[in-house]
């Protein structure tokens, strides 16, 4: 069935594809899943699943409103701004919206926990708003990813910090994210002036440094799984296809987050 561009049903298309879905409900899952591990009640889980999806929602509407000039510039007729689904402001006010109502859903486990939520909120805004163009395009990453077991612990009766190595885990697991998500676009992405890490490096250290990242999050969770997780790295040498490298990283950072949602945070 054809949507009318401009017609609220095609808007609403257009914020659902825009949002990132994906990567969206994957890290609410992920959050809301080690919140039940690590002893959140069933309210507290709902709490985690609403703060983060906000959070999510907000980050990846400003991705696709900051980015629509240059994906046009791509032709990305994939992208909705672009598409003529969604115009660019409506993605900014549902950025907006979905922010202001991540303030107090974050805030609902506590001021500590929902501060270091809140704290990962604006690093992934920085990381659109300009930190993506720069060698730091990873600090977002390590600082969006690593918060996560804080904010879920602290969020216990008692406040008790997470342990050392599940914030480790999860910039480690932030990072190899991060350089897994821009391999594809690496072209794309200097063509348009977008100079992070991973465009400064090129697809071929950058497959290996996505490899080492995601690999060594797996080691400060379960060293034993290292075998595991360095046969899933190093299948693309034996694999065809240019999607290859992207799959092994899935499998990889699979690995480290089920071993993170098994041993929960401490």
């Amino acid at each position: 069935m054809c949507v009318p561009m401009g017609t609220p049903t095609s808007v609403l298309l257009g914020l659902v594809r825009a949002c990132h879905p994906g990567p969206t409900l994957a890290v609410t899952a992920l959050v809301t899943a080690l919140a039940a591990g690590s002893g959140r009640d069933l309210a507290g889980c709902l709490l985690v699943a609403a703060a983060v999806l906000a959070g999510q929602l907000s980050v990846g509407w400003s991705n696709d409103a900051v980015d629509a000039g240059r994906d046009r510039a791509l032709g990305r007729t994939d992208k909705p701004a672009v598409s003529g689904l969604v115009p660019v402001r409506a993605l900014w006010v549902a950025a907006g919206v979905a922010l202001v109502a991540c303030v107090p859903l974050s805030l609902a486990s506590g001021v500590a926990a929902g501060g270091f939520h809140l704290l990962g909120v604006a690093a992934a805004w920085a990381y659109n708003l300009g930190v993506k163009a720069t060698v730091f395009s990873w600090v977002p990453y390590v600082i969006g990813f690593g918060q996560f077991p804080v904010f879920v612990s602290l969020g216990l009766p008692g406040q008790p910090w997470p342990a050392w190595w599940s914030v480790l885990a999860g910039a480690l697991l932030g990072v190899g994210a991060h350089l897994a998500n821009v391999l594809p676009d690496i072209d794309g992405d200097r063509k348009t002036g977008v100079h992070g890490l991973p465009q400064r490096l090129g697809p071929r250290r950058t497959r290996v440094l996505t490899a080492v990242f995601l690999v060594a999050a797996v080691a400060v969770l379960w060293w034993p799984a290292v075998v595991v997780a360095l046969a899933l790295a190093l299948a693309p040498r034996y694999a065809r296809g240019d999607g290859a490298p992207f799959l092994s990283a899935v499998a990889v950072a699979a690995l480290a987050v089920a071993l993170l949602l098994v041993r929960g945070t401490g």
